[in-house]
């Protein structure tokens, strides 16, 4: 499923405007349930840490529920579970993010929590230390607990071989244990400032409304300090292929994934990440893509097979396809039929019924996502937060819809070569080759 899952048929456009401090706000009405999602977007993610520091942005996180002068620790969260709301946040390598479900009535107290600590975020030792130590249990559970994830940590670091995108998000083990309170307030205050953030607000209420409650809040938090120009290392021409092969004896089923370095919906030209959406879709975006009908059911050779774009971002970004194989099955011919799968793609293209299948399964499943109110919040934070803008956001159904067949044979021979890409094997210990 491709990352604008709620546009299709919205009814109601989003409406945006800007406090006198530089605060974003957007309003996305959704009046069919007395529910509204409330999220403020940080426009910094692991990918603008110093180096040394990796995990800063997910510390940073974890403390920004620790409390301020106005509310102890734990206060927020405690408020809105006791109006039956929930509340969580999440970090990427591009943004930050915090957010609540809650009705109508109970936003005003929302923003109230939430202009609060923007700016009012209080720190201690007695609060960073046992922090850390849950962060770095949370990196050994996810991570470390799981060969899959360290797999996929490794694609990721041999991948991106100048971008700070090879660092993982939670951060290395070696540097999530020396991160401090000085360098998480450092943080904080260079970033979290109404300045460098965005407020999304979709569900039961309108524009004015909004605009009222947050100008009473987020209206009274002062701007930030001048920060540098949000840029990145960018990746050199690539012109090798590199393998990472991983043993583990938690491991029953081999797998592998293979990834390429490709353009973000950012830094795409015209079109070109809308063909490599409907790309991922044609190839592997479900059991009636290319590679689920072909491997999984006619040649019955895998247990499974797919292919995925990390759509959003502020630099490029990654295209991957993955395979297990199933019962005895060899990995390598697993791995020579996904290729067989790919080259078919470009010599023979896609026919206008194909694409026009992948086409209306494709803006079919914004129909479904549109009922999740947190989902179509999560689109416009994520888009604008990375560059885009409202309108490039509402233009894309039609911008799918040009794509042609060309399009994305091009794009699979362009992107998806046979000499530019990191293919990451999963093994059972004790495997002789793959």
């Amino acid at each position: 499923m491709g990352l604008f899952v709620a546009l299709a048929h919205a009814d109601n456009g989003a409406t945006s405007f800007m406090l006198d401090n530089g605060l974003q706000i957007v309003v996305i009405p959704d009046r069919r349930a007395p529910v509204v999602t409330h999220m403020v977007w940080y426009k910094v993610g692991s990918a603008d840490e110093e180096p040394g520091r990796s995990g800063i942005a997910h510390f940073l996180e974890h403390l920004m529920f620790k409390g301020t002068q106005k509310y102890a620790a734990g206060e927020f969260s405690a408020a809105v579970a006791a109006i039956g709301g929930n509340d969580n946040a999440f970090t990427s390598s591009d943004y930050t993010a915090y957010y609540q479900q809650v009705s109508p009535d109970a936003l005003p107290a929302m923003m109230d929590f939430e202009a609060d600590r923007m700016r009012g975020l209080i720190l201690t030792e007695e609060v960073v230390a046992p922090e850390r130590d849950v962060v770095i249990e949370e990196r050994r559970a996810r991570v470390e607990g799981s060969p899959g994830a360290l797999l996929a940590e490794e694609v990721e670091a041999t991948l991106f071989q100048n971008h700070p995108y090879r660092i993982p998000v939670i951060g290395w083990m070696h540097e999530i244990v020396k991160l401090d309170r000085e360098q998480a307030l450092e943080f904080y205050d260079l970033h979290y400032a109404p300045d460098n953030a965005i407020l999304v607000v979709a569900g039961d209420i309108g524009p004015g409304e909004v605009r009222a409650m947050a100008e009473a809040t987020y209206g009274k938090v002062p701007r930030g300090p001048k920060r540098p120009q949000r840029v990145r290392p960018q990746e050199p021409r690539q012109d090798t292929t590199r393998t990472v092969t991983m043993y583990d004896p938690r491991v029953g089923v081999p797998s592998l994934q293979r990834s390429w370095v490709v353009p973000s919906y950012t830094s795409a030209e015209p079109g070109e990440a809308e063909t490599l959406d409907l790309l991922a879709e044609i190839l592997g975006g479900g059991v009636r893509s290319r590679l689920y009908q072909q491997l999984v059911v006619k040649d019955g050779i895998a247990a499974s097979a797919g292919a995925g774009y990390r759509a959003a971002g502020l630099d490029d970004t990654s295209f991957s396809i993955f395979a297990a194989p199933r019962g005895d099955n060899d990995l390598a011919a697993v791995e020579k039929a996904v290729e067989a799968e790919i080259a078919r793609l470009v010599e023979d293209g896609v026919s206008d019924d194909e694409l026009r299948r992948a086409k209306n399964r494709f803006l079919r499943s914004m129909i479904f996502a549109r009922d999740n109110q947190t989902g179509m919040a999560r689109i416009y934070g994520s888009l604008l937060s990375t560059g885009l803008s409202i309108a490039d956001i509402e233009a894309w159904p039609g911008r799918v819809r040009a794509v042609t067949g060309t399009d994305i044979s091009n794009a699979a021979r362009r992107y998806l070569t046979a000499d530019t890409h990191v293919t990451g094997y999963l093994l059972p210990q004790g495997t002789v080759d793959q």
